[in-house]
């Protein structure tokens, strides 16, 4: 199992400031961790990555970093409901987490049917 260098201090710093400029005052609390992930689906190993996490009205949201300047985003509720951004890696750490709030933003007004579901 291979292993992917931890949050750097610039990294958490960015996730912490983007945070503070989306939640204000009362920003999450923000937990490091780490979690054993496939890199790619045909991936038979599992690599051992460093994630940031935190939490918002129920919702847990969580950026795993799975390289040097590379990053994957996903939200849930349950085990069951998780999502992602549509993006499978983000080599700008800015851009993953901006977009994993907005389109955590946009499925919870689509839920709430504050916005409606787009057609395909």
């Amino acid at each position: 199992m291979s292993e992917v260098e931890d949050i750097s201090k610039t990294e958490l710093w960015l996730v912490e400031t983007t945070l503070k400029e989306r939640y204000g005052d009362n920003p999450p609390e923000i937990e490091l961790g780490d979690a054993e992930i496939r890199l790619y689906p045909s991936d038979r190993e599992l690599t051992a990555c460093p994630l940031v996490h935190w939490q918002h009205n129920k919702c847990h949201f969580v950026i795993f970093k799975i390289g040097d300047n590379r990053y994957r985003a996903q939200f849930f509720y349950r085990s069951y409901q998780q999502y992602g951004t549509g993006v499978n890696q983000y080599d700008d750490l800015t851009e993953c987490l901006v977009s994993l709030l907005q389109v955590q933003a946009d499925h919870q007004a689509q839920e709430s049917g504050d916005i409606k579901k787009k057609r395909r």
